[in-house]
């Protein structure tokens, strides 16, 4: 089954744009990223968001992660077990259900956190754009929506794709 109608290219929602270029899209206007959440939240998406601003260590990620996911009891909270149990988000195992058309997970403020542990805020991202994939194989939608406050954010490809700005901001829409 596909996850996507054909005339959804032609149609250009809001979900088929964020994803087209990958599973991680970037905001900086909160406007836009308001804008973009009530959407999906109209469309059925469940949308959890966490405040990477505010995460000191790895261990702050985990926590958050794992209580926005309703991760398992025994998550072992390093990045193995996100892989793992972002796996089992990916097939609707907790997290989110059928009902949900897709999955959202906002991080606000991601680029405070890539400041301080670079290497863990990228993998976070590798990690999430590798089991959107994987959910894609089972007609499932997954997106991270990453707000930032510097306009001129780049983040390094991701599960193999470059990280994109949403369609409203990008350079050719500035």
């Amino acid at each position: 089954m596909a996850i996507w109608d054909t005339a959804d290219e032609l149609n250009d929602p809001l979900d088929f744009l964020l994803i087209q270029n990958g599973f991680i899209t970037l905001f900086h206007r909160q406007e836009v990223l308001s804008e973009t959440i009530s959407w999906l939240r109209n469309h059925s998406y469940k949308v959890v968001r966490v405040d990477s601003a505010a995460w000191r260590s790895q261990a702050d990620l985990h926590r958050d992660i794992g209580q926005v996911l309703d991760f398992p009891e025994y998550y072992g909270s390093n990045l193995d077990a996100l892989n793992d149990c972002l796996s089992d988000v990916a097939v609707q195992s907790y997290g989110w259900d059928a009902a949900d058309t897709g999955l959202v997970l906002v991080l606000d403020g991601y680029e405070t956190f890539a400041d301080q542990d670079p290497v863990s805020a990228h993998l976070l991202l590798d990690i999430f754009a590798k089991q959107a994939t994987y959910a894609a194989l089972f007609g499932h939608r997954m997106m991270c929506l990453i707000k930032t406050e510097d306009p001129e954010l780049r983040i390094p490809p991701v599960g193999g794709t470059p990280v994109s700005w949403n369609h409203r901001e990008s350079l050719s829409a500035r």
